[in-house]
């Protein structure tokens, strides 16, 4: 898996880069909060249900439809997001937290080990992994702070950190440059 470190980067990358205008801050939190929550399954192991089981760890909390339910109960809830007064418009928090959770298997899916991601869940029980997993898995517990971790670590800065930075301030200089833009009249 993804560290819990490294989940949050895309809902970040996405908030830095539309700005509070958009991504109001309660809203950016409730997207690191989501983009986590779909690891809240490795609680199953405590009650012994086998990892590749459909409610397992990166069972049915990774897939699309999870992601879904998830995005919509909080769009439906959208008067908690607000902006100048004024609520967020529900298809933007939907889209935003929808995002957020679903980047969440989708980067673990990028991970070497473990049974892969339900992503089509319930429509499929099947797992699946990218062809190219450029992440080293990151290992649970105690291991976690091993040469392992840390090689997960050093993988997840260059290979979602990075890119997450980069994306970020091109949105960011983007709105700049079109909010001095506009403020010009267009010269």
């Amino acid at each position: 898996m993804s560290t819990i470190f490294s989940h949050p980067a895309v809902p970040v990358a996405i908030g830095f880069a539309l700005g509070q205008k958009t991504i109001p801050r309660s809203l950016l939190f409730i997207g690191a909060f989501c983009a986590i929550l779909p690891d809240f399954d490795s609680i199953s192991f405590a009650f012994g249900i086998p990892y590749e089981s459909q409610f397992g760890h990166r069972g049915f909390t990774h897939s699309v439809f999870f992601a879904a339910c998830i995005a919509a109960f909080f769009a439906w809830r959208n008067h908690e997001f607000k902006v100048d007064g004024a609520s967020v418009k529900r298809h933007i928090v939907f889209a935003f937290l929808f995002i957020s959770t679903v980047s969440h298997p989708l980067l673990d899916a990028l991970t070497d080990g473990g049974e892969g991601v339900a992503i089509w869940w319930p429509f499929s029980k099947a797992r699946f992994f990218f062809d190219d997993t450029p992440l080293p898995v990151c290992p649970i517990g105690q291991n976690f702070f091993s040469a392992a971790g840390y090689a997960a670590l050093r993988g997840e800065l260059t290979l979602i950190w990075l890119p997450a930075l980069l994306l970020g301030l091109g949105g960011f200089s983007v709105r700049k440059i079109l909010g001095r833009f506009t403020r010009t009249g267009g010269a």
